[in-house]
């Protein structure tokens, strides 16, 4: 599915920028093949505009931040979160501003990340509860580019097929190769999957895993928000949640902004933020590698590509057929198979 040829994506939220990286002055982002920049406004809120001056063209993100505005670094026009121009400094005091504007979309604040929708949200940004809950901590991981489609990154988040090959070095068992099986609950923004995995437990994650056994098991309830978000929910018989979001927030129609975010039930003591990053981004440079060898179009309309499936793809197969119903309703089916 070429994402950027379907424009009701367009009309979902996505995770951009972290708001820590935007207090530094603005930033470009590209999103779904637009170029956009984002910005801290008056009140400390996330702002996107178009990346483009309604003067000569340059791109704002070449500019600065003045006072909750962007300032476009060619002749410091400038601009509030609406896109309006607000301020020429050629001009005389009394001359007025031109009534012109960059084109400005959805901004909002979220789980500390500026978070984009270039059209009309369909859906709200994915609830996570556990973020208002005081017993987590929550842990920003990393926010990086790949090389592989938003598809391609949110089926196989729901492979458990995977695990004993791709993640052979670090809790995946080669003895082991048939998945467990999914129980899948429907949703009105995607699904809800849950099982049980036995896993590997090496020394190095034992104080992630709360237990010093060889082997453990995870019991995983995770989530498909519609179309590129999803949450890993694992629990260890320890009591630990270990809890991963991911926005596969598409750039283009071959690479994505992964970001992810961990909540856990425990304390920095217990288990020091650096092991957590560690041990996860071991298991995601395992993913990464793998997802980017594949081919990033992955075809939604199953009738015009024929794959070898395994029951396990069963999570995979779901997510393309509400997403070919997603196009379908907003008129996209014709491009859904055209790509």
């Amino acid at each position: 599915m070429l994402v950027t040829k379907q424009k009701v994506l367009r009309r979902f939220w996505y995770a951009t920028w972290p708001i820590d990286k935007l207090r530094n002055g603005p930033k470009p982002f590209t999103l779904l093949g637009e170029n956009i920049v984002l910005f801290l406004d008056q009140e400390g809120a996330p702002a996107a505009l178009q990346d483009r001056c309604c003067h000569r063209t340059a791109r704002l993100s070449k500019g600065s931040s003045k006072d909750g505005h962007i300032v476009c670094g060619y002749h410091g026009w400038e601009y509030d979160r609406t896109g309006k121009l607000v301020n020429v400094p050629q001009f005389p005091f009394e001359q007025a501003i031109p009534d012109a504007k960059a084109k400005a979309f959805h901004c909002a604040a979220k789980y500390g990340y500026a978070w984009v929708a270039l059209d009309d949200p369909l859906l709200a940004i994915p609830d996570l509860p556990q973020d208002r809950d005081p017993s987590y901590r929550r842990i920003h991981q990393f926010d990086d580019r790949w090389n592989t489609a938003a598809l391609r990154m949110m089926e196989n988040s729901f492979d458990n097929a995977h695990f004993s090959f791709v993640h052979k070095s670090t809790f995946g068992q080669q003895e082991q190769p048939k998945p467990e099986k999914y129980e899948l609950v429907e949703t009105d923004y995607g699904f809800q999957a849950e099982t049980i995995v036995p896993i590997k437990n090496p020394p190095v994650a034992h104080r992630v895993t709360g237990t010093s056994d060889p082997i453990t098991t995870r019991h995983m309830r995770n989530a498909w928000f519609m179309p590129f978000c999803r949450t890993l929910d694992i629990e260890y018989p320890s009591g630990l949640r270990h809890i991963i979001f991911n926005s596969a927030t598409p750039i283009d129609d071959g690479s994505i902004q992964l970001v992810q975010i961990l909540f856990r039930n425990d304390r920095e003591e217990d288990c020091s933020t650096q092991e957590l990053i560690d041990w996860d981004a071991a298991i995601i440079a395992e993913d990464q590698e793998i997802l980017e060898s594949t081919d990033p179009d992955a075809i939604v309309d199953m009738d015009r590509k024929i794959e070898m499936h395994m029951p396990s793809d069963r999570p995979g197969m779901l997510m393309r057929k509400r997403l070919l119903a997603l196009l379908a309703a907003h008129g996209e089916a014709e491009i859904a198979r055209a790509s």
